[in-house]
């Protein structure tokens, strides 16, 4: 997660970036967000997740705070995905 906003206002990126930079350092792909200021606890959260499964699949591994942010929404995202994508084929 790369910490981004203003002091005491954070929002976080979650990205794909090499283990040897910085938290906040250059990054290799945008996966989503996070920010924990929005009241909403559902919409706190946006993920790609083809994206995500396309790094974790090249051997990427999710830090303990994005992994808890995956396990519980990816699924939601999943589903939305599918469901933009479907009307899409049928037309």
């Amino acid at each position: 997660m790369k910490r981004m906003g203003r002091k005491n206002r954070p929002y976080y990126r979650i990205v794909a970036i090499d283990s040897r930079q910085p938290r906040d350092g250059r990054v290799l792909e945008e996966l989503g967000t996070y920010d924990p200021a929005i009241g909403e606890t559902d919409n706190r959260v946006t993920l790609k997740p083809a994206r995500i499964k396309h790094w974790m699949g090249v051997g990427a591994k999710p830090s303990d705070q994005v992994q808890v942010l995956i396990t519980k929404y990816m699924k939601k995202f999943e589903e939305a995905a599918a469901a933009a994508a479907s009307p899409a084929a049928t037309t």
